[in-house]
């Protein structure tokens, strides 16, 4: 049978109102009388139900998480970011994986909702007006990480990716390479595609450069398609001397495509990634990349809900965190 507070109560000989504070940490309980009611709590091997004290509180201290791939390392660094804060502030977490698909995740924002988490950091690629109207529904406070709101009218923490990658593309021109080529997410995506590419392409046209549609390739941000990029660049006349990669999953590809064609990296090739995970540190040669702070805009975001969350007063809802370019050995130049 499930130990209820009226038997901790009985058990202790306290009203059930004062296990209820020793439960909930209130300080406004003797001494003796809380030592008893953990005695109590501990022979009867008690455990608070924690839906019924969400009823009572309306309160869950719970929140949910949706994230594109459960098993991308750039969204479990994220992710351990706000699993870290939400530990912090006595917050649980529920970990929804979405797969990229846009159902499934309106799908998961209704089950979360359902089940009265008290807030929502979510991940994802496009949000649509599908999402909005979601969202626009949702009785509780809602935070994207990672993710873009065009219309900057929820909640947000990334940095500012265009500005990231005109940084990369510059440190190519500026080293002399004359043919860079991009591989890009789908321009759907806004991050990975879109936003990148803008500044690949502001990079080129700010130093007097036309984009070649012949130099720029489209992955799905896996090794695999990296894999593939390189074998259609050294099919071209003339193939780039420096690739940027718009993920570092992507980059690993690059080069061991290259590597397994018996190209150089750097020699034939110059390649910069971005996201700076592990990978990047993993491969030979390592990856020059540029670094998103992924556990901080995991961690900022949480702390952002929590905010929100407590009526706690919010100074700037959409939150750019610094970016900086990470010289390693993919590159023939340091900095």
């Amino acid at each position: 049978m499930n130990v209820t507070i009226y038997d901790v109560a009985r058990e202790a000989g306290v009203s059930m109102a004062t296990v209820s504070r020793v439960v909930n940490g209130n300080p406004n309980v003797k001494p003796a009388t809380r030592k008893r009611v953990h005695e109590a709590i501990e022979r009867l091997g008690y455990r608070p139900n924690a839906v019924a004290r969400g009823l009572a509180s309306k309160k869950t201290t719970t929140v949910g998480v949706i994230i594109p791939d459960i098993s991308s390392i750039f969204f479990s660094e994220l992710a351990r970011g706000i699993e870290d804060i939400a530990t912090m502030y006595k917050y649980n977490i529920i970990l929804c994986n979405s797969d990229h698909n846009k159902d499934k995740e309106i799908h998961l924002i209704n089950t979360l909702l359902e089940k009265q988490v008290d807030g929502i950091v979510f991940m994802g690629s496009e949000i649509t007006a599908e999402h909005e109207e979601a969202f626009k529904m949702s009785p509780v406070p809602v935070v994207l990480s990672a993710t873009i709101d065009n219309h900057k009218k929820l909640p947000s923490v990334n940095i500012n990716y265009e500005q990231a990658s005109y940084d990369a593309v510059k440190a190519l021109i500026e080293e002399g390479h004359e043919k860079i080529s991009m591989l890009s997410g789908t321009l759907e995506d806004p991050i990975n595609g879109y936003m990148k590419f803008s500044g690949y392409k502001k990079a080129l046209l700010e130093a007097g450069r036309e984009v070649d549609d012949e130099y720029v390739f489209i992955g799905d941000y896996t090794y695999d398609s990296g894999l593939e990029a390189m074998n259609q660049i050294l099919k071209l006349e003339e193939p780039p001397t420096a690739i940027f990669a718009s993920t570092d999953e992507m980059a690993l590809g690059l080069i061991h495509g290259a590597q397994d064609n018996g190209k150089r990296v750097p020699g034939d090739f110059d390649i910069i990634g971005f996201d700076n995970t592990r990978l990047a540190t993993m491969v030979r040669p390592t990856l020059t990349t540029v670094v998103q702070p992924m556990y901080d805009i995991g961690a900022v975001s949480m702390r952002l809900l929590t905010k929100y969350m407590n009526k706690e007063k919010v100074d700037e809802s959409v939150v750019l965190l610094p970016h900086r370019l990470e010289y390693r050995q993919s590159t023939g130049f340091q900095r």
